[in-house]
């Protein structure tokens, strides 16, 4: 017998199996001589994971995903290449690499900026090797000769090439505007680098009253804190506000226009607590009229929607913090302070004042540095902008045109709205690691002496020295530059990466065969900030569309529906560690079928003993442990002695035979169909059940009395090949056991290739003509063998006591006849089954009917008449009595007093009491008979 063993261990056949993957290069597209010209080719770049540290299940999932597309494709004969990378991830592997050199009692602060870097660089070096080892242990079928890197040679020159080509568009340009600025980091971010807890952080509402200029109260007399600030006043506007430090940078106050309640206060003035500046009430459609009083401080410096507000109504822009959120000289007696110090002492002096009306609980959407975890503060900064507007506005039209197809559908409208509505885009980051902005300033223009204003003082160009070039042939030899210290948002330079990867923006072969792409999977929480942008960027840097369909997978969230938090180190789940428990295969099977497209993945996983356990992982372990013994029982059988040549044109296919070449047929076709509808959650479940219950359950045991070698090589082969994409190891281990074992007596048309991987994908057409009449014939049979199961389990009956029976067929005899030994043998019936045409019921029989056919198994060849009566009985009895407690529960003040949920809970109880003593009643009726 081929040797396998009695148990599958996935360590001793994951790591093999992909080394020897790799080293024969069947990842790679120049290898694949196996192509079907009517496949058109297949081609994906892997979204690149963070240099971060580790993947985590999101990782996972895509990798589990874009894995078995890439082989499903590869199986149909489709030429196909799958890119693999990571990401520089500015912002973020500069705190991860910050808190290392903290623990080791350095500062980046302390450092030049070139030793920083080169911290870095060896951080990523280090950080990419275990993604590599952990994406190699997933088992992603990627070409590694062709990794990149975002910060390579290549995509440096990619990134500066496209950042120049919109510069001179005038596309690019600088100015200062309001970004989300992190304290801690000391940079602005982009919206996806703020996170929000879903229900929002406990909070506070503060409604603090404004004294209004009148003719008889112009301004305080008495200074801020000595209780009598407002004395004099008589007429107020009381504002709420979540962040009352904000106060000191108000230059308005506003209302809406529709409000009756503040109309009359329009062109009021109001004098600012504490600072004691005046500023005007104005009307605008921006307020909200529900929330607070209605009235609303604007705060133009320090918040987005009031920084709009500002510009419209031309008001001032005071900042009153720096950049690490301290309060500045602006900020009057309370310059200096952090800002939530400042809130503190704040609101006590508003209250000492008597301006605090009231404080009362509030749930505020607060947004958070992803790597910091510091409160965001909206900030005035000048930044880089990229003008997207056109490039959204051929995007938008690249899926209402159907150029792109993004699944599942109902993400375009998401899509339109997000593109529609685009605002342009901050570009730069004050980090140091990530791809320094192209641009150079001359700085020493006025030591130059030249009074020509028309000379350009800064220059953007691909290197430094094209940059020198340039300047010197404006200012001379003499110029001296500096380059802008920014640098780009990773996503730029990921936007640019379908075609970076490609090798653009230079001319080659890749570039000319591959591109446009075919896939983009990824999560559809960066449907905006980096699908968007991929199509905004190669539709304007290329011409074309990056990647002709959009899949998006849902999130990895915690049981009970949270998203998993890297703040939270219990909910982080590395993948390694699941596949050190279950195998790579389990895990994988797992997560295509947890969910469909675009929807969320809730993990079942919990610590026992320190280790993560999942049952839904070990359920698809079990499902692989169950097709290794599938594999051990033919290997086993063909291992016999060869049988006796067969007659020529001989058919020697039983029932069983038939039914299960059929049944393949069947599953081929609506696997093929739902893998290529997308829907490879529905897909992989149609397999599983084709291979646990069709082949393994029934097939399987069917063979156990008639043996068809021919037929149950060739559906191990099948299943073996419909299951590849989704379990690749042990498929690929059994198939390769399989076609040694067979080599000499089976040469099925797949082992000609060297390895399944290769082998091609099932095909309806394989196999003949599907049986309809087997199907039925065997769908009656099995019918019969499980409703005898049932009723053995029913009464009780041991397992290994045979039982008789009569089957009454109809017109069906036949069926039952050619499947005789196996009822005897799968329902533990006697010998002397008996079946005909039309069989008289025997006394005292149960009676299981299936339609045309009706099996009766007599009653005292399966209990103790007398036992079982008693046992009726008594379980009747035990029902009556808590069907009474339970009706007199509902008919008493239970009903009336206990909560909703609780009585229906207990009247559904009720229900299946009665439900099953009804059903009792009817066997202890049908025992008397």
């Amino acid at each position: 017998m081929t040797e396998l063993s009695k148990a599958y261990d996935p360590k001793a056949v994951e790591r093999r199996i992909y080394e020897w993957w790799e080293k024969r290069g069947y990842f790679k597209p120049e290898s694949q001589r196996y192509l079907d010209p009517s496949e058109p080719q297949f081609v994906i770049t892997i979204p690149p994971p963070n240099v971060t540290g580790t993947l985590h299940m999101g990782h996972a999932l895509t990798s589990a995903i874009e894995d078995l597309m890439t082989r499903y494709h590869r199986m149909k004969g489709a030429r196909t290449l799958w890119v693999p990378g990571t990401d520089h991830a500015g912002i973020a592997t500069q705190a991860v690499v910050e808190k290392k050199l903290e623990r080791e009692g350095r500062r980046r602060r302390d450092m030049t900026r070139d030793a920083f870097l080169a911290e870095v660089w060896a951080w990523k070096e280090h950080s990419q090797r275990i993604i590599n080892s952990q994406q190699r242990a997933l088992g992603i079928s990627v070409d590694w000769d062709r990794e990149a890197f975002t910060m390579d040679e290549a995509r440096t020159l990619a990134v500066r090439k496209a950042f120049k080509h919109l510069y001179d568009k005038g596309l690019i340009y600088r100015d200062t505007r309001m970004v989300n600025w992190d304290p801690v980091q000391l940079t602005g971010v982009s919206d996806l680098e703020v996170e929000t807890e879903e229900e929002g952080e406990p909070g506070f509402l503060y409604h603090v009253r404004y004294p209004l200029q009148t003719n008889r109260w112009e301004g305080p007399l008495h200074p801020w804190g000595s209780g009598r600030w407002a004395e004099g006043a008589t007429e107020w506007i009381t504002v709420a506000t979540t962040r009352p430090e904000t106060i000191l940078g108000d230059t308005a106050v506003m209302v809406h226009p529709e409000d009756e309640r503040y109309t009359h206060r329009v062109a009021c003035r109001a004098i600012l607590p504490a600072i004691g500046r005046e500023i005007p009430i104005i009307s605008d459609s921006a307020v909200d009229m529900a929330f607070g009083t209605g009235a609303v401080k604007v705060t133009p410096a320090h918040d987005f929607v009031d920084y709009e507000v500002g510009k419209r109504h031309h008001l001032p822009f005071i900042e009153v913090m720096d950049e690490t959120a301290k309060m500045n000289a602006n900020a009057g007696p309370y310059a200096g302070l952090d800002r939530f110090e400042c809130r503190k002492r704040l609101v006590a002096d508003l209250e000492k004042e008597g301006l605090l009306v009231k404080v009362e609980p509030y749930t505020i959407k607060l947004g958070r540095g992803q790597r910091s975890g510091a409160v965001i503060e909206p900030r005035i900064s000048l930044q880089w902008w990229c003008d997207t507007k056109a490039m959204a506005q051929m995007a938008a039209d690249a899926v209402r045109s159907g150029r792109i197809k993004i699944v599942p559908e109902r993400f375009e409208k998401t899509w339109f709205q997000w593109l529609d509505n685009i605002r342009d885009w901050c570009i730069s980051r004050q980090l140091w690691w990530g791809h320094q902005i192209p641009v150079w300033y001359v700085v020493n223009a006025s030591a130059l002496k030249r009074d020509r204003a028309d000379l350009p003082t800064q220059y953007c160009a691909l290197s430094e020295e094209e940059a020198y070039q340039a300047a010197r042939a404006d200012w001379g030899p003499d110029v001296a530059l500096r380059q802008d210290e920014d640098v780009l948002d990773t996503w730029f330079s990921s936007g640019l990466w379908p075609f970076s990867t490609l090798g653009w923006p230079r001319d080659t072969e890749d570039m000319r065969r591959y591109y446009p792409t075919t896939m983009l999977e990824t999560g559809y929480d960066i449907l905006f900030f980096w699908v968007a942008r991929m199509v905004m960027l190669g539709l304007e840097l290329t011409g074309d569309v990056p990647f002709t369909t959009v899949y998006l997978h849902g999130l990895i969230r915690t049981a009970d529906g949270k998203k998993m938090s890297k703040s939270r180190p219990d909910q982080i789940i590395d993948p390694l560690e699941l596949i050190d428990t279950y195998g790579a295969d389990a895990l994988r099977f797992f997560l295509v079928t947890a969910g469909a497209p675009g929807n969320d993945i809730k993990m079942d996983a919990r610590k026992v003993d320190g280790k993560w356990r999942s049952d839904r992982i070990e359920g698809a372990r079990n499902f692989a442990n169950k097709l290794w013994n599938a594999a051990r029982f033919v290997l086993g059988k063909l291992d016999a002695p060869a049988e006796p040549p067969r007659p020529e044109g001989a058919d020697l296919r039983t029932l069983p035979d038939a039914w299960i070449l059929a049944r393949m047929r069947r599953t081929i076709y609506d696997a093929r169909r739902l893998m290529d509808d997308y829907q490879y959650g529905e897909a992989a479940r149609l397999i599983y059940d084709f291979i646990w219950s069709d082949f393994c359950d029934w097939y399987l045991e069917f063979s156990k009395n008639r043996l068809n070698l021919d037929v149950l090589v060739q559906s191990l082969d099948v299943a073996l090949r419909l299951l590849h994409p989704f379990m690749p190891f042990i498929t690929e281990e059994l198939w390769q056991k399989l076609k040694e074992a067979a080599a000499g007596r089976w040469s099925l048309p797949s082992f000609q290739y060297p390895a399944l991987m290769l082998a091609p994908y099932p095909r309806p057409d394989e196999l003949p003509a599907a049986d309809e009449d087997a199907l039925a014939g065997m769908a009656l049979v099995q019918a019969a063998i499980h409703a005898i199961r049932n009723a053995r389990a029913e009464h009780n009956v041991a397992q290994h006591r045979r039982i008789p029976a009569v089957i009454s067929a109809g017109g069906h005899r036949a069926y039952f006849e050619a499947m005789r030994e196996s009822i005897q043998a799968l329902a533990r019936v006697n010998d002397d089954l008996i079946i005909a045409e039309h069989a008289p019921a025997p006394e005292q029989a149960v009676t299981l009917a299936l339609g045309d056919a009706t099996v009766y198994l007599p009653l005292a060849g399966l209990v103790d008449l007398q036992a079982e009566r008693r046992r009726l009985s008594d379980e009747i009895a035990t029902l009556e009595a808590q069907i009474a407690k339970s009706e007199q529960l509902l008919d008493g003040d239970f009903s009336r007093r206990a909560p909703a949920a609780v009585v229906d809970k207990e009247r559904a109880k009720l229900a299946n009491l009665r439900a099953r003593r009804d059903e009792l009643r009817a066997r202890l009726d049908g025992l008397a008979a």
